[in-house]
């Protein structure tokens, strides 16, 4: 089937859906497939690598930039091809399916499914705290202990397999955002609408109270000022583990900040899903472009005000050694006492339960779009008679996540995932070029803003930090590597499958 059959294809078959997101639905879905529960904790992790206030700062301000430019690009992408599957779209139309399916099958196996897993388990994490029976050593079914299994610079297993409360949790809130996204895309999308505004007026609230109620002169003296810039002079070394395990090198500034890239990106990650979304964005050409530049920007200056009120309120140290890495919490705990856990643990709920049906609303799309490519099961690229969202597809995926919550090793694939979301960034961004290049008469309803500097900027330094994590942080970056590759064979298998199906028909 050539290229522009499948775009016949599917823009016919998205006549069905329901044009149920304007504007403010699509900018909510940006910021809520966003918010999670990252940026309440990362920042722990991302301290202890730089040790420095100011490289703290500017490892979210590289990933705001990151962001940001990557959104403006993919603009472009979202207004010229404004069909169903979003990034899986443009991956196949400007580098050919092999490349669209690859993400696809990262998306289904590992992306989107580990992250929803994560993030459910996350949600029964924090409920744990009003309720203490919810918990991941309360056991319904245990089915068994997998030891660690050293592989190179990697260590595999490690994890306990079976059911306890807190994925049970996980689990429920899957299968509800699930059977809720079923009943049409304007349900799903008053749920997000309403619990984006509500964490981002937690998170907004976080920043403000920090601000004008939690100042502490102490943690101000420790951070800023003169102590502001300690160990980021560009002849600072910084100490890194390279590897599970390995020996430690002494990396420069650049290096560090690329290396602590692994926290802050995977908490800005997910900004794009709303382009699985575009057959169902009214007026997609002027909206899509609109809600990405919006979101990805409100996002990533509340992410950068909440680290500045991190130093606000606490030391260096204090947010380097948070319990648990959880650092708005320990922000609340100094602001309100003991009831700023329950206050944050509540916050977290709100944020995650809004991310979860963010992700399974737009994730769906993706599968659909293949589907209709003859890249994933046929079922998946139909559509509900009465609701017209693809149901079969939000069962497939729910199936796999619950999997995934129930096996433990979800969260070792999260941390494998982060090497290969970059690399799709690149392309689909490398992508945008190609097509400047194939169709150049092609409407363009919105062009990318600084082209071609800003996304040539982007991909030099997605590329940078790639590279850094190839070398310093092996057991996030070969894993997801193997994932992906895997997905090469699978590709002409089922290419052969398809083309024998049109064949006999």
């Amino acid at each position: 089937m050539s290229t522009e059959a499948k775009t016949v294809s599917l823009a016919s078959g998205e006549n069905e859906f329901v044009k149920g997101l304007g504007l403010t639905s699509a900018t909510t879905l940006v910021m809520g497939s966003m918010i999670g529960s990252g940026i309440f904790i990362v920042s722990a992790e991302i301290a202890r690598l730089v040790d420095s206030p100011a490289l703290l700062i500017a490892a979210w301000l590289v990933t705001g930039f990151m962001t940001v430019t990557g959104a403006l690009a993919y603009g472009e992408l979202a207004a010229m091809m404004p069909h169903a599957g979003g990034q899986y779209v443009y991956l196949r139309e400007s580098l050919g399916p092999l490349w669209g399916f690859l993400y696809g099958w990262t998306m289904y196996l590992v992306i989107q499914t580990g992250t929803i897993a994560a993030v459910g388990v996350a949600f029964g994490k924090f409920l744990g705290v009003f309720f203490h029976s919810v918990s991941s050593t309360n056991w319904i079914w245990h089915i068994a202990h997998v030891p660690p299994i050293p592989i190179g610079p990697m260590v595999l297993g490690n994890m306990d397999v079976g059911l306890n409360t807190q994925n049970l949790v996980a689990i429920l809130i899957v299968i509800f955002l699930s059977v809720l996204n079923v009943f049409g895309v304007r349900t799903g999308a008053a749920v997000q609408n309403v619990f984006t505004f509500a964490k981002t007026a937690a998170l907004l609230g976080l920043v403000l109270l920090g601000v004008f109620v939690g100042r502490n002169a102490q943690a101000i003296a420790a951070n800023f000022g003169p102590n502001f810039w300690r160990n980021a002079g560009w002849s600072a070394l910084h100490p890194v583990q390279v590897g599970v395990g390995g020996p430690i090198a002494l990396v420069g500034t650049l290096t560090i900040i690329a290396v602590a890239q692994v926290g802050s990106l995977f908490s800005s990650d997910a900004w794009n899903n709303v382009t699985f979304t575009a057959g169902e964005v009214r007026n997609p050409k002027r909206n899509l472009p609109l809600a990405l530049a919006v979101g990805t920007g409100a996002v990533t200056l509340l992410y950068v005000l909440a680290n500045v009120v991190y130093l606000y309120v606490l030391p260096l140290s204090g947010i380097q050694h948070a319990p648990e890495d959880r650092v708005a919490t320990a922000v609340f705990q100094q602001i309100f006492g003991p009831v700023g856990a329950l206050i944050m643990a509540a916050a977290i709920l709100v944020s995650t339960f809004g991310c979860n049906n963010g992700l399974i609303l737009a994730g769906a799309r993706v599968y659909y779009a293949m589907a209709k490519d003859g890249l994933f099961f046929r079922s998946a690229g139909k559509l509900h008679p009465k609701y017209h969202t693809p149901a079969h597809s939000l069962v497939m995926q729910c199936v796999w996540t619950c999997i995934l919550c129930i096996s433990g090793s979800y969260g070792q694939l999260l941390d494998y995932i982060i090497f290969a979301v970059l690399v799709f960034y690149i392309l689909t961004i490398a992508g945008l070029f190609v097509l400047r290049v194939k169709r150049p008469d092609e409407l363009r309803p919105y062009r990318a803003f600084g082209y071609p500097v800003l996304p040539a900027m982007y991909i030099l330094l997605a590329v940078f930090i790639d590279v850094v994590l190839l070398r310093y942080k092996p057991q996030y970056t070969w894993p997801g590597l193997i994932i992906v590759l895997l997905g090469i064979p699978v590709y002409f298998l089922w290419s052969r499958r398809n083309a024998e199906v049109i064949t006999q028909a």
